[in-house]
């Protein structure tokens, strides 16, 4: 029998041998995911998307019921519910656009940094375009929370300036929504989402040139 002394690091050196592969086996996953998101997003016709992006939904949520405190599956879950609601459109999206902010809420709660602050992005997004009551629960106040929560994290992203510069467009705030806008275009792509980025950085060009 081992001294009592030395249970503890040989509990240890246990946890880590068995959280090691369990990390491995999410990010493995993970990684697989992102990849066909970004090809679903990028090269998929748009009549298209909505079936794959509900079959993605789907394997998160199975990913999500196996890795419960994973911040990053959360993040992932909501991005693509919130994708597979864009595609669908209509108000066929609502139960989607709402599981999405359960997930992107859920996220936010394990790790609010966590995943270069896409949460914040997302919800931020969602709070912006989503219809306000009794239809959805869009509001202008929590989307611009969302936005300016994820530019203190992450303020160089193509992503959030972007999607900022939409929402200060739609609010009637030009001369805000350039200067995010142009800052879309000198910003830094995201690694493995390099695709999708370039292209929000192409709608942020137009951006400029319209409120120009």
């Amino acid at each position: 029998m081992l001294p009592h002394r030395l249970l503890p690091s040989c509990l240890l050196s246990l946890t880590l041998s068995l959280s090691v592969p369990h990390a491995l086996a999410q990010d493995s996953e993970l990684f697989a995911i992102k990849n066909r998101w970004e090809n679903i997003t990028t090269t998929m016709r748009e009549d298209a998307q909505a079936k794959a992006m509900k079959s993605l939904a789907g394997e998160l949520e199975t990913l999500a019921a196996r890795y419960p405190d994973s911040a990053e599956v959360f993040t992932w879950l909501g991005i693509v519910q919130a994708s597979a609601a864009r595609a669908e459109g209509g108000m066929g999206a609502l139960s989607l656009v709402k599981q999405a902010r359960a997930s992107l809420e859920r996220a936010i709660e394990l790790d609010p940094r966590g995943s270069n602050a896409s949460a914040y992005v997302t919800l931020g997004a969602l709070y912006d375009k989503v219809p306000g009551w009794p239809i959805g629960f869009g509001d202008s106040d929590k989307a611009e929370s969302m936005f300016r929560q994820a530019l203190s994290v992450r303020p160089e992203g193509i992503d959030v300036n972007y999607y900022y510069a939409v929402f200060l467009a739609d609010e009637g705030r030009e001369a805000e929504a350039l200067t995010h806008a142009r800052r879309a275009i000198d910003g830094t792509p995201r690694q493995g989402r390099e695709a999708s980025d370039e292209e929000l950085r192409e709608e942020a060009k137009a951006l400029v040139a319209k409120l120009g």
